[in-house]
C-alpha cells in the first residue's frame, strides 16, 4: 500500500474561521457569508495579475504563429476549462481546435464526477501525446491544490514536446513548487466548505480564465472596440447582437445592417470592413487576410 499524502497544510484544505458555524446560520447569514468570502475571489487575481498578463502576451503570440491553446484538469479545475474553450467558437467564431479543453476521464467527467482519475500522471502524459502538442502550443494546467499527478504530468509531458505551460494553482509556492513558464498563484484563502474548492478557487479560476481567454481573443483581433465582431451568427440571440453592432457602429436602419449582414456571408467583421472601405465581398475578405483579421489595421491601411 502506497502512503498517502498529507494535505492538511495546503491553503486549500485548511479550515475557515469565518465559518465554523455554518451549520447553524439561516439562509440570509449564509449569502452575506458568502458574498463576503467571494470579494476574496476577486482580490486573488488582481494578485496574480503580472503572470496573467505574461500568459495573455506569449499566448497571443503562439496562437498568432499556428498554434493551440489546451486547459487541462481534473474534476472541477478540468469543468472549467472545457467550458472556457467551448464558449470560444460561438464567441470568436475560432475553429474547435484552436481553443480545446481536457479532462481527466473525457467527456462522461463533465456530467459525472470522476475525480478518482486525477491520480495517474501517466494519463495526463497520454493525453498530451493523443493531442499531439507541439512547440508552438500553449498548454494550462488548472489543480486547485496544485498536487494533481494528472496534470502535473500533462505540463511535464507538454513541456518536454516544447510546449508553453502555464499552471494555474490557489496555493502559494512554497507549499507546492512546480516548475513551469508561467506560474499564476489565485490565492482565495480556506473554503467556506472547508476542502471545497469548486467554491472561492473555483471562481477565481473561472474569473482567470475570462481574462485569458477574451484577452488573448482581443491580442487576435476577434474584437473592435469592446464589440464582438466575429460573433457566430448561429441563433436569434446571436443575429440579433450582429445586427445591433452593426447599427451601432454604421448608423444604418435595422433593415439596412440586416441586408449588409447577409451580403457579408453573415460575419459581422466583414460587413463592417464592407461597409466602411466600399469593398465588395472578395476584395474585402482579402484585405482581411492581409492583415491577420484585424479589423481596425485593414480599415487603417485602405485609407492611406
Amino acid at each position: 500500500m502506497t502512503n498517502l499524502q498529507e494535505r492538511g497544510h495546503l491553503l486549500t484544505e485548511q479550515v475557515n474561521p469565518n465559518s465554523l458555524n455554518l451549520d447553524q446560520l439561516n439562509a440570509l447569514e449564509l449569502v452575506e457569508l458568502f458574498n463576503t468570502e467571494d470579494q476574496k475571489a476577486v482580490a486573488a487575481v488582481a494578485g496574480a495579475k503580472e503572470e496573467l498578463a505574461a500568459a495573455i502576451e506569449k499566448t497571443a503570440e503562439r496562437l498568432h504563429h499556428g498554434g493551440r491553446l489546451f486547459y487541462i484538469g481534473a474534476g472541477t479545475s478540468g469543468r472549467l476549462g472545457v467550458l472556457d474553450a467551448a464558449e470560444c467558437p460561438p464567441t470568436f467564431c475560432t475553429p474547435p481546435e484552436l481553443v480545446q479543453g481536457i479532462i481527466a476521464g473525457g467527456a462522461g467527467a463533465l456530467l459525472r464526477s470522476s475525480e478518482g482519475l486525477e491520480d495517474l500522471a501517466e494519463d495526463g502524459e497520454s493525453a498530451i501525446a493523443q493531442h499531439k502538442i507541439n512547440q508552438l502550443d500553449v498548454v494550462v494546467g488548472i489543480t486547485a491544490g496544485g498536487t494533481t499527478p494528472y496534470v502535473q504530468g500533462a505540463l511535464k509531458a507538454a513541456r518536454q514536446r516544447g510546449a508553453l505551460t502555464v499552471f494555474i494553482a490557489c496555493v502559494p509556492a512554497e507549499q507546492v513548487s512546480f516548475d513551469a513558464d508561467i506560474d499564476i498563484r489565485l490565492l482565495t484563502g480556506p473554503e467556506i466548505l472547508a476542502g471545497s474548492t469548486r467554491l472561492k478557487a473555483g471562481t477565481a479560476t473561472k474569473l482567470a480564465l475570462n481574462i485569458l481567454s477574451t484577452s488573448v481573443m482581443v491580442k487576435l483581433g476577434k474584437v473592435y472596440g469592446n464589440r464582438m465582431v466575429d460573433v457566430a451568427v448561429t441563433n436569434q440571440k446571436l443575429r440579433d447582437r450582429a445586427l445591433r453592432i452593426l447599427q451601432d457602429l454604421t448608423g444604418l436602419s435595422r433593415e439596412a445592417a440586416g441586408f449588409l449582414l447577409e451580403r457579408s456571408g453573415k460575419w459581422v467583421k466583414l460587413a463592417l470592413l464592407m461597409h466602411w472601405t466600399g469593398l465588395d465581398k472578395t476584395a474585402g475578405e482579402e484585405l482581411l487576410a492581409a492583415h491577420q483579421g484585424n479589423l481596425r489595421t485593414a480599415v487603417d491601411s485602405h485609407k492611406q
